[in-house]
């Protein structure tokens, strides 16, 4: 083991010292960086965002009768195991609706490690969810029966291949496979992680996930928003802005078959790759009696029980040496909550010898320095930020904001070379198109009442900067220290991390060549300069209370 850990690191070195002498890709030893600003390329943009229509070849249901479609693997808390998901039989959309038995249709899946030897198998469970709107004229609709099985007992960075759906009904699925994650511990990495925001179901959304496939992840995460149904009436009808063009309904309302055609257009992509989701602002969905989320929490599979939260909002698992926490801004977050509780929990139980990286992702950034959404998630930060930073989270990742932004190392508003870098890559393509203008661009500079959502809080958090160049102001009058680089465009992220210590970040526009990134940096842990709450400590914390 040993050896291989000295080929390993002399690799990483190597690497590292032909491109410092290139000076191709900087390391965030390199830092904090002088701020910028990249413009929007009117040449190379392609233009507005608009939705896929019903009609596109790539989200029309082609199965028959309960055969499965709209398949998708996500992981579970740790390496052995993963859930398979399914729908099955049709949707329904009108005033009259009846809702499909669960019960008529089993939830199998044969798996195996050989094509042709789909030895194991295991059994799940299924559901219908249903958008119901108590008023005259709205069209329900009720889903298709939506399977969810467990398997476990799986090897580590094995591929896995299987069939899902009800043998006894001659409804099987063809032939797919997937590869779980690596075992846990400070030597194995997923090769490549896809992370993206906000991308929804339109002509740059296709873009994205044509780029994101040429560049193989080995997982893809979604921070948030993922179909933009609630920019559709019932009828569906859509717009880019939905209070612009609605603004007499008596509900938000959605259009709810545009689940189904997002699930099948990334079929191809997530019944091969694992997809982990956390929840975005435009999952919220309204429907009658102040139900909301119904979607978001019956099409995908969490680990909710495995990692202890028993809640698809907030979550975590590993990948390799990475421990990946799932947080949810929609929910309570507040020090006397559940999910507040449950992150002390769940932080004092990450062993950082053995997932020596720690990744927290949300949908609504802290550091974000663009107009839209500018400090609309502040109170979630003062709430969550200090015990975040005391255990040394490395990266933070959050969509929400139409653009691109990666910040220099950061804690409160400060450089802080034991921060945590933010990335902001809420520009997976969607309808709403672009954030192009920056709070501290002359005049943008919002009113601070006009920050507050009140689907993330009650509560006006948003105030002036104590301290810095911008003390005593709600905005900078320049791009803030704290921002090493923005940019307005479509695209995504992939992260490979390399060893305990290094992490190479890309950001891919869809502009741009496939094998070419639009921003790149080395992202290092320095665990001997910054001295963060670990395992041990409250293992010994513990132990002594427990003398008393």
């Amino acid at each position: 083991m040993r050896f291989w850990k000295g080929i390993a690191l002399v690799w990483v070195i190597l690497i590292l010292f032909e491109e410092s002498l290139s000076g191709s890709i900087p390391t965030t030893l390199d830092g904090p960086f002088e701020p910028v600003t990249s413009p929007l390329d009117q040449i190379k943009f392609r233009g507005f965002a608009v939705d896929i229509p019903e009609f596109d070849p790539r989200v029309m249901r082609r199965v028959k009768g309960f055969e499965p479609e709209q398949i998708s693997v996500s992981l579970s808390a740790t390496e052995d195991s993963v859930w398979i998901s399914w729908i099955t039989g049709e949707s329904q959309i009108g005033e009259d609706i009846e809702p499909l038995d669960p019960a008529s249709v089993a939830s199998i899946v044969h798996f195996g490690r050989k094509k042709t030897g789909l030895n194991r198998k295991a059994v799940g469970y299924s559901l219908v969810y249903s958008q119901l709107f108590p008023f005259e004229g709205f069209k329900n609709y009720t889903s298709g029966i939506i399977h969810h099985v467990h398997l476990t007992g799986l090897k580590p960075g094995t591929r896995y291949f299987y069939r899902c759906g009800d043998p006894s009904a001659a409804s099987m699925s063809n032939l797919h496979s997937f590869k779980t994650m690596p075992a846990s511990c400070p030597h194995n990495y997923p090769s490549r992680i896809a992370i993206v925001g906000d991308l929804g179901l339109t002509y740059n959304s296709t873009s994205t996930v044509a780029h994101m496939k040429s560049n193989n992840p080995d997982l893809l995460l979604l921070i948030g928003d993922v179909t933009y149904s609630d920019l559709y009436l019932t009828n569906g009808t859509g717009s880019d802005c939905y209070h612009c063009a609605f603004n007499n309904t008596p509900i938000h309302e959605s259009y709810q078959p545009r689940w189904d055609y997002w699930g099948r257009f990334m079929e191809p992509l997530l019944s091969e790759t694992p997809i982990m989701v956390v929840e975005g602002n435009h999952e919220r969905e309204e429907q009658g009696q102040h139900k909301t989320f119904e979607a978001y929490k019956s099409r995908f599979a969490f680990p909710s029980v495995e990692s202890r939260s028993n809640s698809e909002f907030y979550y975590s698992f590993n990948a390799g040496g990475i421990h990946f926490i799932m947080l949810g801004p929609y929910i309570s977050f507040k020090r006397s909550g559940k999910q507040y509780k449950w992150l002390e929990d769940d932080l004092a139980n990450v062993d950082r010898s053995v997932t020596p990286w720690l990744i927290a992702t949300w949908h609504a950034p802290w550091y974000s320095t663009y107009r839209a959404h500018y400090k609309e998630a502040e109170c979630m930060r003062l709430e969550m930020e200090e015990l975040l930073y005391s255990y040394g989270v490395d990266i933070v990742f959050s969509g929400h904001v139409h653009a691109y932004e990666r910040s220099n190392r950061v804690y409160n508003y400060t450089l802080n070379e034991c921060g945590p870098v933010h990335i902001t890559i809420g520009d997976g393509g969607n309808r709403e198109n672009l954030a192009i203008s920056h709070a501290d661009d002359p005049g943008n500079c919002p009113d601070p009442a006009s920050t507050r959502d009140p689907h993330l809080s009650d509560d006006l958090c948003a105030t002036n900067f104590t301290a810095g160049p911008a003390a005593g102001k709600f905005c900078w009058d320049r791009q803030p220290e704290y921002s090493a680089y923005r940019e307005g465009s479509f695209g995504h992220g992939i992260l490979e991390v390399l060893n305990e210590t290094y992490a190479l970040w890309t950001w891919h526009r869809n502009q741009d060549l496939y094998n070419s990134a639009g921003d790149a940096i080395y992202i290092v842990r320095e665990p001997e300069k910054c001295l963060f709450r670990t395992k041990s400590q409250e293992d010994t914390i513990d132990g002594f209370a427990s003398s008393f």
